[in-house]
């Protein structure tokens, strides 16, 4: 029986000179017993810590990569190239969360994050597969959009004015990695626009128009250039932009007037009209009539002014008949105690006249020119200088040369007031000026002009004077008289029938 026993114990340590045959072949089996017993123990505990990792992992990542997910703080140097966009993957999905700006641990760990996988972007080793846009789209959406806090100006009409600062954001060095990760992302020659869409879809749109009512010029600046890229790309989403951004400014012109992007929106707005079709749609005109042109109306014009205007010019010169249906609508907003918009309309004003064609021109020049015959007597010195200045320009002059015979009795009269009672020296010169460019053009005309001013300021006095005088008999009748205190006067109780 012994023997049976012993004669098994062999044949164990056989098995356990297998397992260590490749590290020690001598030794006692005691040790090599051991050995095994300790590398097993390792090994569990390696096991252990891997299920670790995995729980974390798959608490952190979304399911789909959580097989695949990398140790996010690992640099992009440290892992092989097969492992390089599984790390990507993770480490966007690492900053889709956000911390408090106070915890300047998580800060900077999570900037240096966005830093590398910006650099790993734009060094062209990123492949945007589906479960990569996913993750570029979910990590912007949960750093950028956001709602603004009530708006702080003193103004009422809201946005930037010449006399404000701007209103920096204290989260900018954060958010600027995430635009810069978002442009490199819809700019990148490899993203599938097909399988994107899915995702940068018209809700994630929509939401990125919503921040371009920010207070920081520089977060409006990124979102510009990556819109413009959206749109570019994205052919399918074009109208639904075209749309959105008319939504937009038809509340800030109806409704709030507050909004500091429109600016921003408009140059978007002015790319994008010179690549229209011709002939126009009726969509884009109806963008004209209904959105640009009451872009007009709002006090805060001044602020975005520059970028209608282009845009405006760019209406006319894909489609030059539109001239007379934007003159006509500024002067259907054209401010009236406003000096510096009236300034702003009369210099759009001059860019449409160097483009309109004589026929356009025809359509509205008695309503433009008795609106100018205005702002040639604006006791405002530079309203008045200006409108003086439009006969510099030669294209305009030769349009009013070719209709003298309408134009002229309209600006005769305006000539004349300001000769005799305008209190600036300088504009008093610049009339000269336009009343012998005028004489030089027609002067048969200019002088019959001024006979029939001087019958009509005659008319003017001889009506001024029978109206005083007949408000001097009214006056006189109204006026009580003397009573005689020897005339009596027997007045008789009045009696009135009362229906029974």
């Amino acid at each position: 029986m012994l023997k049976q026993i012993l004669s098994k114990l062999p044949k164990k340590l056989q098995k356990s000179d297998t397992v260590d045959s490749a590290t020690n072949e001598s030794g006692n089996n005691t040790s090599r017993l051991g050995h095994v017993f300790q590398c097993t123990n390792v090994g569990s505990a390696f096991s252990s810590k891997l299920n670790v990792v995995k729980r974390v992992s798959s608490a952190v990542f979304p399911a789909s990569i959580a097989a695949e997910a990398v140790d996010p703080h690992l640099s992009f140097k440290d892992v092989p190239n097969p492992q390089k966009q599984n790390l990507f993957v993770s480490k966007l999905n690492y900053c889709c969360e956000v911390f408090d700006l106070n915890d300047m641990e998580k800060q900077d760990l999570k900037r240096q994050m966005l830093i590398d996988v910006v650099d790993f972007v734009t060094s062209g080793s990123a492949k945007f597969t589906e479960t990569a846009i996913s993750s570029v789209c979910k990590l912007c959406a949960a750093n950028l959009f956001r709602v603004f806090p009530p708006k702080s100006r003193s103004t009422s009409t809201g946005g930037e004015t010449e006399d404000e600062e701007p209103i920096f954001d204290p989260a900018w060095s954060h958010l600027q990695n995430v635009y810069d990760l978002l442009l490199h992302f819809v700019s990148s020659n490899s993203l599938d626009a097909k399988v994107a869409k899915k995702y940068l879809d018209h809700s994630f749109i929509l939401r990125l128009l919503d921040l371009f009512d920010s207070d920081d010029p520089r977060e409006r600046d990124c979102l510009k250039t990556i819109l413009h890229r959206v749109y570019g790309k994205f052919m399918i989403h074009r109208p639904f932009i075209r749309k959105a951004i008319s939504n937009v400014m038809y509340r800030f012109v109806f409704e709030t007037e507050r909004h500091n992007g429109i600016a921003e929106l408009l140059e978007i707005f002015g790319s994008v009209i010179t690549g229209f079709a011709l002939p126009l749609k009726e969509e884009h005109k109806t963008f004209l009539w209904r959105v640009l042109i009451p872009l007009h109306k709002p006090k805060s014009v001044g602020i975005y002014h520059q970028q209608l205007t282009y845009c405006i010019v760019q209406f006319i010169d894909k489609d030059p008949k539109l001239a007379s249906t934007v003159i006509k609508g500024l002067l259907r907003y054209w401010p009236l105690t406003n000096s510096q918009k009236e300034l702003m309309f009369l210099s759009e004003t001059e860019e449409i006249l160097e483009m309109i064609s004589m026929v356009e021109f025809q359509k509205i020049m008695v309503p433009l020119f008795r609106r100018i015959g205005y702002c040639l007597n604006s006791s405002h010195y530079q309203v008045a200088e200006k409108a003086h200045l439009l006969w510099n320009n030669e294209h305009i002059i030769n349009l009013i040369a070719h209709n003298r015979q309408a134009i002229i009795p309209i600006i005769i009269p305006a000539l004349e007031r300001n000769t005799q009672k305008h209190w600036n020296n300088a504009v008093l010169n610049l009339t000269l000026n336009v009343k012998k460019l005028v004489h030089e053009m027609d002067e048969e005309l200019v002088l019959a002009c001024q006979v029939d001013l001087k019958e009509e300021q005659s008319k003017l006095v001889a009506a001024a004077e029978k109206r005083r005088l007949t408000w001097e008999r009214l006056e006189n009748a109204a006026r009580p008289q003397p009573i005689s205190p020897n005339i009596s006067f027997l007045v008789e109780p009045a009696t009135c029938a009362v229906a029974g």
